[in-house]
């Protein structure tokens, strides 16, 4: 190295910076320094060349977005050669190597090998330990399906028979079934995000009142990505109803789970999103003839009860009641008379003595005693010595007739006369 360069990267200055080459050298040093270690990924891409010495696959983090290239001697990958594949979980063991050239960073193996089943579902089993721990699938958290949806959402790989199943069954049961679909990789590595996608979509139509995740059956393999961890979380998150109907009855993802309801077949899932027309007529038919058979029924009681009473004597012979009690009728009519007699009695006593009262207070009666009502001229009535004087006529009123006489003088209070 030239003695003038830095001898770290902490000395390069703007004025003194390293040659890009020194600095490729540098990094691959580093990196290569590392040791051989086995890493564990899933196969996205294979490229397997016949009479070439290498080969490539790139690998993938199982839960992360991460991957890189890896090379390796055809040796390496000729025992698992017939079986690998993209979308298979596998073990390498390889080391970091920096290639300067191009500046790239890849992992070059010496082995590889097809993680077992076993662990693959022993990593589902502990995450279905996790997930059901923080209550994810609670049976409170479940979400009811609408008797009759609006639409129903459909999510699935497209041409795939599942889909046709749901829409062919759903429909023969309710004709008016409207889908909204959504296609999504159901098998591989782009299943997860695919469907996430197309839940989310779904998820946000206020008319999709129900979803279905489907697929038909398969290998345990082909069904792993609907455990994945982030298509489990995103159904949860819903606020549509989910139902899950992947594989056959003995599949059991996580997401069947999760989901509020697990159909065990695709076409179990269409007889559950939607009611049978059939059936339901049937039942409305039969509620009819039901409620016309209590309405006859009651009716026919009420009858029976007022024939009942039409048969009591009371009905039966009216005038025979009334004449059996006419002794007492009589009775109470010479009670009611008498009192009404009395009653009068007492009322015109008392309206005579009324009118004695009223005839002792008339004018007509003061003036039968002997005494006068003397008027002046205009006719006003005197009630005071002192508004006369001598000489003014006066009219006397008697009990009968009247006179017309002149004052010669008066009296007042103190017995003067004028």
């Amino acid at each position: 190295m030239d003695s003038t360069l830095p001898r770290l990267a902490g000395e390069t200055t703007r004025e003194n910076p390293w040659p890009l080459r020194l600095l490729t050298e540098k990094m691959k040093a580093y990196i290569e320094r590392m040791s051989t270690c086995w890493v564990e990924g899933e196969v996205v891409e294979l490229k397997i060349r016949p009479g070439n010495r290498m080969s490539f696959l790139t690998l993938r983090d199982i839960e992360a977005e991460t991957q890189m290239n890896v090379a390796l001697w055809a040796s390496a990958i000729q025992p698992v050669k017939e079986t690998l594949e993209p979308g298979a979980r596998v073990v390498v063991q390889a080391k970091p190597t920096f290639w300067e050239r191009s500046g790239s960073l890849q992992l070059q193996g010496t082995a590889v090998h097809l993680q077992g089943l076993g662990d693959m579902l022993a990593r589902i089993e502990m995450l279905r330990q996790q997930l059901q721990a923080e209550g994810l699938f609670a049976a409170e958290l479940k979400k009811p399906l609408p008797f009759i949806p609006r639409k129903i959402g459909l999510i699935c790989g497209q041409g795939a028979k599942a889909e046709q199943d749901v829409k062919v069954n759903a429909r023969l049961r309710w004709p008016g079934a409207i889908f909204e679909t959504r296609y999504a990789n159901v098998q591989g590595e782009h299943t997860a995000a695919t469907v996430i996608n197309a839940l989310t979509e779904l998820d946000q139509i206020e008319d999709v009142d129900v979803i279905i995740i489907t697929r038909g059956g398969g290998a345990v393999t082909d069904l792993l990505p609907f455990s994945d961890e982030r298509i489990v979380r995103a159904v949860a998150a819903a606020t549509t109803p989910i139902v899950s109907a992947i594989g056959h009855e003995t599949d059991a993802p996580l997401l069947d789970l999760v989901a509020d309801y697990r159909a065990s077949t695709p076409t179990d899932a269409a007889r559950k999103v939607v009611p049978d027309l059939a059936q339901e007529l049937e039942g409305l038919n039969n509620t009819i003839q039901q409620g016309r058979s209590l309405i006859l029924a009651r009716l026919d009681d009420e009858q029976k009860h007022l024939n009942a009473l039409y048969e009591r004597p009371t009905f039966a012979s009216p005038i025979g009641i009334i004449d059996s009690h006419s002794t007492e009728i009589e009775r109470a009519q010479q009670g009611l008379q008498e009192r009404i007699s009395n009653r009068l009695d007492i009322l015109e006593s008392a309206l005579t003595g009324y009118q004695r009262e009223l005839k002792a207070l008339s004018p007509q009666s003061i003036l039968e005693r002997g005494y006068t009502v003397l008027r002046t001229p205009d006719r006003k009535v005197v009630t005071d010595a002192t508004s006369l004087k001598k000489g003014d006529l006066v009219e006397g009123m008697l009990a009968h007739g009247s006179f017309v006489a002149s004052i010669v003088g008066t009296n007042t209070n103190q017995g003067s006369t004028k």
